[in-house]
């Protein structure tokens, strides 16, 4: 397995456990799920009446949560259009910086692919939300998380060069 970590902050943000799809040459999307979680049980998304459960109560303590960010611990965090393009312009300036150390042949692709997400989410920026690291890192990514056109499948979006990844 892959983890997807802030090369920042450090925090674990994705893993390839989720089906993660590269978008822009810049993103990494994956796909999530609202499931419930508490008393110890972790709804899976399987058909209560078929596994022999009760669909009819509600338990104490359960709720309902996005499969990623609570596998992450990722903290909600929020922004409005000024004050994101104020901390999107650092972060970028702070991966470009890591990419000059690490991976300077990447960020000609990076600055190119950012600019369009970037154009992307502020042109519907009251679609998305927003998430940080465990650590709450202000410096660290912000993880982006929108819906698909269907309206109900969410998706969250990490900044591929902003990332290293460790096999576990």
């Amino acid at each position: 397995m892959i983890i997807y970590k802030d090369v920042i902050s450090g925090d674990e943000l994705l893993s390839d456990a989720y089906d993660i799809k590269e978008v822009d040459g810049a993103i990494l999307e994956a796909d999530c799920a609202m499931v419930q979680v508490g008393n110890g049980d972790v709804d899976i998304g399987a058909n209560p009446s078929a596994e022999g459960g009760d669909d009819d109560a509600a338990e104490d303590g359960v709720e309902t949560v996005n499969n990623v960010v609570y596998s992450f611990r990722l903290q909600k965090t929020s922004f409005d259009k000024k004050s994101f393009l104020t901390y999107i312009k650092s972060y970028m300036k702070s991966v470009k910086q890591y990419l000059v150390k690490n991976n300077p042949d990447q960020i000609e692709a990076f600055e190119k692919g950012a600019t369009a997400y970037v154009k992307k989410v502020v042109g519907s920026f009251k679609d998305w939300d927003f998430y940080t690291g465990e650590s709450m890192d202000p410096d660290g990514m912000v993880v982006l998380l929108n819906y698909r056109e269907d309206g109900t499948t969410p998706f969250v979006a990490i900044w591929k060069h902003g990332v290293s990844e460790e096999k576990i």
